[in-house]
């Protein structure tokens, strides 16, 4: 059974966490003021914040893990790890993340916390939390099916906290309301490319078949 997050120390060891070190929180009012850089020009010039919603919460729809959805977010989480000192937390993925690719792509594994819970109910109230807590510069979660109600409390909690919050999904969640900022739909192509659908973006209509090599990303800084 997960345990309540500390307030004042950050994320505390708790039963069903994994934390690499202590560190001091960030200042999430200080740092929700611009995007974080995808990394990927083409992707950020469409995007209202230039990049990634820094206090917001994101959606990725995708048909299957493991199609380059991580890349896609690798250069902007390396941006979080080396430049905040804040976690970047994995709330109940559905595989182990592999500490030497994360390494690869410029992580630092010490800011990574992997949560492990037993149930649905467990793993998303441990993504609100860690959303809220202003611990977490970003947080990862697979949270399943949603309602309305649950993406607005997670995008509450991730602009209270000024966390980068963001939601791996089934595509079948485009027929569903999402109070998500962005919400992006991902389709491997076969030229080794990944497709990129912005199906909800603030400030702009929807784009399709935007073709991004994640296999060689910019660095996501800050504009």
């Amino acid at each position: 059974m997960l345990q309540a997050l500390a307030q004042d120390e950050g994320l505390r060891a708790t039963a069903g966490l994994w934390r690499a070190r202590d560190f001091a929180r960030g200042s999430p009012a200080a740092l929700a003021a611009n995007g974080i850089g995808t990394g990927f020009p083409a992707l950020d010039a469409l995007l209202a914040d230039r990049g990634w919603p820094r206090a917001g919460l994101t959606e990725l729809l995708c048909p299957a893990w493991g199609i380059g959805e991580l890349r896609l977010l690798a250069p902007a989480l390396a941006t979080v790890s080396t430049t905040e000192a804040r976690w970047i937390a994995w709330v109940d993925p559905p595989f182990v993340p592999y500490a030497p690719a994360l390494a690869a792509a410029g992580l630092d594994l010490a800011t990574v916390l992997l949560v492990r819970a037993e149930e649905r109910a467990e793993a998303f109230w441990a993504l609100e939390q860690a959303m809220r807590s202003g611990a977490c510069g970003a947080v990862l979660g697979w949270p399943g099916k949603m309602t309305l109600a649950e993406t607005r409390r997670l995008l509450l909690a991730a602009r209270k906290g000024g966390a980068w919050g963001c939601v791996f999904r089934s595509p079948a969640a485009q027929r569903e309301a999402s109070a998500a900022d962005l919400r992006l739909r991902l389709t491997p192509s076969a030229d080794e490319r990944l497709r990129v659908d912005l199906l909800k973006r603030r400030g702009g209509w929807p784009v399709e078949n935007i073709a991004l090599d994640v296999s060689a990303p910019e660095r996501g800084e800050s504009p």
